[in-house]
């Protein structure tokens, strides 16, 4: 650092700061933060840390003792552009004023800290900054930044004026009290940090469970100004869950989850050991309008030492994102943006830890209800949350199996949710595989003409008609050592079963098929007999790979799907392909037939036909020669 003689004042100093402050201020001011508002953020945080440090210090010194009204102040002055943060702090000498503010990346906070190695835990305080950097963020907002300091225990106080373009000064002040106000001159463009309800607002976001009170001066309506508490100074998720009603965790829910219902599950616990945390989670009792089209991040609120940092940690998994709260360490460390955190170990055991807490109550709640209990209400959750928690099997390989233990899924047992589990104890003697369709809606299952053979034979089939059930039941594979098996692509199980009375005989197709072959051509992968049929013609399987459902969904979020042909199935007893087969056998043309049948098992599975106008055609067609006209 070196010293000037051309001093901007009597009694001042000028200095150069001992970094390359141009570019780093640069940084802080326009990449490192990436809303202006988080200033004020860092700026309490500085306050609340240098006030704890005084009651600390207070601890073997009495003449350092706080105020009997510690606190911090905002004051917002419009008519002569100024901002003001005070506290009641440990204050800063002239040598700490220039260490600390005068070089960029040192924090007096991180070397105090070296000092609570030998102090008891019960007297540490929550120090909150770590690497020197927060302060700058006033330059976001501000064109000059003023700091007036004093330390206990002293009359002298001293003055640090910059405006950030690589010098500041330091000269003599005064100050009534130990402590420190931080003046900030608002920039042009940013006077919505002048006024009071933006900065309360900020407070409440960022700072609203420091536990010192932070005043905010407003104007009255007689025109005095008065101090009025701006946030609420209590961390609700610290509180011993005896002291807290039902009433204050929905009103807390109600503040962190922007929402209006009543949560179905709250979750309060304290971590203790290698990792300390604690956490106040809930689960929502209502799914909100536009939740599926909302980002698949988890918005958990992350908090150190009772500071908000971030809602972007991702402290849940991507399939439990519907989760609202708040959870606080000491532990973690953090980079120096505050925002962007670093993959730490600390921040994986976090998450590994809330992850099975949360998990752990669903579960619990989705065990079956004993008589005379009261009934969980899994059910509604399920319909609510369901579509989000099944992402899970597919993508969460260590609670695949758990999620699917406790997930719900209709099937053609009844109207009512099931269980894998129960449908196993439902499974057939000799029934190796839990079979299951996908599609577009569950009506649409449910007049499927895929399921004919299943229930003709009494097999159950679970009807899966989310997105992600095109996905998870691969990945999945088997539950129970039961193979996961979509009934398209169930080819040859059907035989293994003992079949129903049927109606009428069996035709003969070992002329029609070559027939419906060749008029199809690429368009089918090939063109068989089916015992999977009782009411419908005909029905579009699959081999391998992805099967239609998939092939569809795949094909409406844009991505590139080759080509992979159906297989048409006949049903050898209906009286159309009978009369098919006849036909065939007297040497007549089965051309327009072919294309008739491969559209009509298209529009049942929910295809669009690549051709509605030839198909409109040939059924016109048709039926004009039925009717003779």
């Amino acid at each position: 650092m070196s010293e000037t003689a051309d001093a901007p004042k009597t009694g001042a100093e000028q200095h150069e700061f001992s970094a390359e402050v141009g570019r780093l201020l640069d940084l802080v001011v326009h990449a490192l933060y990436s809303e202006r508002e988080i200033f004020l953020r860092e700026l309490v945080a500085n306050a609340a840390d240098a006030t704890d440090k005084r009651r600390f210090e207070a601890l073997t010194d009495a003449a350092l003792a706080l105020p009997e009204k510690a606190g911090i102040r905002i004051v917002p002055d419009k008519d002569a552009r100024l901002l003001t943060i005070s506290d009641d702090g440990a204050g800063m000498s002239r040598e700490e004023l220039a260490s600390n503010l005068g070089t960029i990346a040192r924090s007096g906070t991180r070397a105090f800290g070296q000092k609570l190695d030998a102090a008891k835990p019960e007297d540490r305080p929550s120090l909150i900054g770590q690497f020197g950097v927060g302060f700058y963020a006033a330059f976001m907002v501000a064109d000059k930044v003023e700091v007036i300091s004093r330390k206990p225990g002293t009359d002298e106080a001293w003055e640090w004026s910059s405006d950030g373009k690589g010098a500041y000064t330091l000269s003599p002040a005064t100050r009534e009290t130990p402590g420190t106000d931080i003046i900030l001159h608002i920039k042009s463009d940013a006077d919505e940090f002048l006024d009071s309800w933006r900065l309360k607002s900020i407070v409440r976001k960022w700072a609203d469970h420091i536990a010192w009170p932070i005043t905010m001066r407003e104007k009255s309506e007689d025109g005095n100004t008065e101090d009025k508490v701006a946030n609420e100074g209590t961390a609700l998720w610290l509180k011993p869950k005896s002291e807290i009603t039902e009433e204050q965790y929905t009103d807390f829910y109600h503040h962190v989850a922007h929402a209006f219902d009543t949560p179905y599950a709250t979750l309060h616990w304290r971590a203790e050991g290698t990792t300390e945390f604690a956490a106040l989670l809930f689960v929502p009792g209502a799914r909100p309008f536009d939740f599926m089209e909302q980002s698949r991040e988890s918005k958990i609120h992350l908090h150190v030492r009772r500071m908000f940092i971030t809602d972007e940690a991702n402290l849940l998994p991507a399939w439990l994102r519907f989760v609202q709260g708040v959870v606080d360490t000491e532990d973690l460390p953090l980079n120096v943006s505050r925002e962007m955190l670093q993959s730490t170990p600390v921040l994986a055991r976090i998450r590994k830890a809330v992850t099975k807490r949360v998990v752990s109550e669903i579960r619990n709640r989705a065990k079956p209800v004993a008589e005379g209990e009261a009934d969980t209400g899994f059910d509604g959750f399920w319909e609510n949350f369901g579509p989000v928690v099944k992402e899970g099997i597919w993508e969460d390989s260590e609670h695949r199996q758990e999620i699917a233990g406790f997930a719900r899924f209709r099937s053609t047992h009844g109207e009512g949710l099931t269980t894998l589990d129960a449908y196993i104890g439902r499974m057939k003697p000799e029934q190796e595989s839990i079979y299951y369709l996908t599609g577009d809606n569950h009506e649409a299952l449910m007049a499927s003409p895929q399921l004919e053979g299943f229930r003709a034979r009494g097999i159950e089939v679970l009807l899966l008609s989310d997105p992600v059930d095109s996905f998870w039941p691969e990945r999945l594979h088997s539950y129970q050592d039961k193979t996961l098996k979509a009934v398209a692509q169930a080819h040859g199980d059907l035989e293994k079963f003992e079949a129903p009375e049927e109606d009428g005989e069996a035709t003969d197709l070992a002329g029609l098929i070559p027939a419906l072959k060749e008029a199809l051509g690429d368009t089918v992968a090939d063109v068989r007999s089916t015992v999977r049929l009782k009411q419908s013609a005909v029905v579009l399987t699959s081999e391998g790979g992805p099967d239609l459902a998939m092939q569809r969904l795949m094909r409406r979020s844009g991505q590139a799907m080759p080509s992979m042909p159906p297989i048409l199935e006949l049903n050898p007893r209906h009286p159309l392909i009978r009369d098919l087969a006849a036909r065939q056998a007297r040497g007549e043309s089965v051309a327009d037939f072919a294309h008739v049948l491969l559209d009509i098992a298209r529009v049942q599975d929910g295809e669009p036909l690549p051709d509605a106008a030839g198909f409109a055609q040939r059924l016109t067609g048709m039926l004009v020669a039925a009717t003779g006209q």
